[in-house]
């Protein structure tokens, strides 16, 4: 959609008199919209890619997130034809964009423990489907879309962590955010951290919300590994299982850029 597009959105679904702020680049060469309202405020008006994404974030955002109170954004308005929604705008910047004192980044880490530990108990815990087959399906696509970027050696040692993956079957689902990075976690001049961008979110094993940080952030610091789970509470067995396997699942779809877009700015990084 163009900005003129999201501009005219904004003003059919929330407020005829909104008047936009900025525009930033969104997912996979969308635009995200900043607008302010009479009512609301500033918001961000968002085009979603798909429906799926739209789905998905539509749903998280009117059954899981209310949970988080005013540590994430509401939803104030939403069509299907073009999928796109409008949210209140959340003061602040990306976590990863703040240089704070080691102090303050603990804090932020606790913080965003808390969140997560409400998110995870926002929906009932599942058992069914068998999630852990789920995902070593996911897996073996990956492994057909990374073709010869990996050997033969790699794709056995892959194939072999999903089963055992699986052999770990059943475990319960929970509400996931999965895409729990501190570029979603936006942190405010006050210090409160708010949790934002959810068109990823479904049932999925909840330690699959910890691999990236596991493996990207915290073996460098394990001073925010530890300040984490003050608030998120000790992984069980099964979750350090399924961390060691999962691993290998994210490091395959870190291969596809090429095959399905990058990541941009948060359209919440404007103060």
């Amino acid at each position: 959609m163009s900005n003129i597009d999201l501009l005219q959105l904004c003003r059919r679904l929330l407020d005829t008199n909104a008047v936009p702020v900025t525009w930033h680049p969104g997912h996979a060469g969308t635009q995200v919209l900043r607008a302010t309202t009479a009512e609301h405020g500033e918001v961000i008006v968002k085009p979603h890619r798909s429906r799926q994404r739209h789905t998905q974030e539509v749903h998280a955002y009117q059954t899981w997130v209310p949970a988080l109170g005013d540590r994430a954004p509401r939803i104030l308005a939403t069509t299907d034809d073009p999928p796109a929604m409008v949210i209140t705008a959340v003061p602040g910047v990306p976590l990863q964009q703040r240089r704070l004192a080691p102090e303050a980044e603990q804090d932020a880490f606790r913080q965003a423990g808390r969140l997560l530990k409400t998110l995870h108990a926002a929906g009932p815990p599942r058992m069914e489907p068998d999630w852990t087959t789920w995902l070593a399906e996911r897996a073996e696509y990956w492994v057909h879309q990374a073709g010869d970027r990996l050997t033969p050696s790699r794709q056995a040692e892959v194939r072999a962590h999903m089963r055992a993956l699986q052999d770990l079957a059943p475990l319960p689902a929970v509400p996931c955010h999965l895409d729990f990075m501190p570029r979603n976690m936006i942190h405010g001049d006050d210090g409160i951290v708010r949790l934002i961008d959810f068109e990823h979110s479904r049932y999925d094993l909840p330690a699959r919300d910890l691999v990236r940080l596991a493996t990207r952030i915290w073996p460098l610091r394990p001073d925010l590994h530890a300040s984490f789970l003050e608030e998120y509470g000790q992984f069980t067995e099964a979750d350090h299982q399924v961390l060691e396997r999962c691993t290998h699942l994210d490091t395959l779809t870190a291969l596809r850029p090429s095959l399905s877009g990058t990541r941009t700015t948060s359209p919440h990084s404007s103060g």
